[in-house]
C-alpha cells in the first residue's frame, strides 16, 4: 500500500467514527442570562425546557459540549469557583448528559485570549477530544459571537432570541434551547 492510500482509509476511519455534537452556550441558552453576570447558586436559574432538550439530543446520539465566556472572571467579578459552582449545580440537575464544559476566563480589557469567543479555540478543542464531525453537528447560542465561530468551522446554527445584529444571525432562529433541540432532530430524521 502506498502511503496516500494508508492516509486516504486512516480519513475513512475516522469519518466513520467522528460524532454528532450539540456545541451549547450558557447564559441566555442553558439559564437565565443576567446583565450583572450569573454567578451566584443562588440566582442560577435553568430555563424551562432545558433538561427535556438536553435528555433529548444525548438520546440521540449527541455529544453535548457547553461553550461559554466567562470574563468576570479576569475582571475579578467572581471566582473560578464560584462559576464552577453553577457548572456543578448545572451537571446534577440535567444528570451529567453535559460531556464537557469549556469556559475562557478571558476579557478583553485584561488580557487577550484565542479561547474567547468569538475565536473558534473551545470549539476545536471539543472536536479533537470528542471526533466530532462538524457536518453533523449544531452550534445554539443567543449572540453572535456564539454563532460567528461556529460558521466558521462549518457548524450548522441556531440561535436563540432577537438579540443578534443582522450580519451575525444563526442559520435558523428559535425562542427556546427545547425549540431548538426539536429543529435539530427533525433536521437528523431527514437524512
Amino acid at each position: 500500500m502506498s502511503r496516500d492510500q494508508i492516509e486516504s482509509i486512516k480519513f475513512e476511519l475516522l469519518m466513520a467514527i467522528s460524532k454528532k455534537c450539540v456545541f451549547l452556550d450558557r447564559d441566555g441558552v442553558l439559564n437565565e442570562d443576567n446583565i450583572n453576570y450569573t454567578f451566584l447558586l443562588s440566582k442560577f436559574t435553568i430555563l424551562p425546557g432545558v433538561l427535556e432538550a438536553l435528555y433529548n439530543l444525548k438520546e440521540a446520539g449527541y455529544v453535548l459540549v457547553v461553550v461559554t465566556n466567562q470574563s468576570g472572571i479576569a475582571q475579578r467579578k467572581y471566582t473560578q469557583r464560584q462559576m464552577e459552582l453553577c457548572h456543578i449545580f448545572l451537571q446534577e440537575a440535567c444528570e451529567h448528559v453535559i460531556d464537557h464544559i469549556y469556559f475562557s476566563p478571558y476579557h478583553p480589557s485584561v488580557t487577550n485570549s484565542l479561547l474567547r469567543k468569538p475565536g473558534t479555540l473551545m470549539f476545536e478543542k471539543a472536536i479533537a477530544k470528542f471526533s466530532i464531525d462538524v457536518k453533523k453537528s449544531w452550534m445554539v447560542g443567543d449572540r453572535g459571537r456564539d454563532i460567528i465561530p461556529a460558521r466558521q468551522l462549518g457548524i450548522k446554527t441556531i440561535q436563540i432570541g432577537n438579540e443578534i445584529e443582522a450580519n451575525e444571525m444563526g442559520d435558523f432562529k428559535t425562542e427556546s434551547l427545547l425549540e431548538a433541540s426539536k429543529l435539530i432532530l427533525k433536521s437528523g430524521k431527514k437524512k
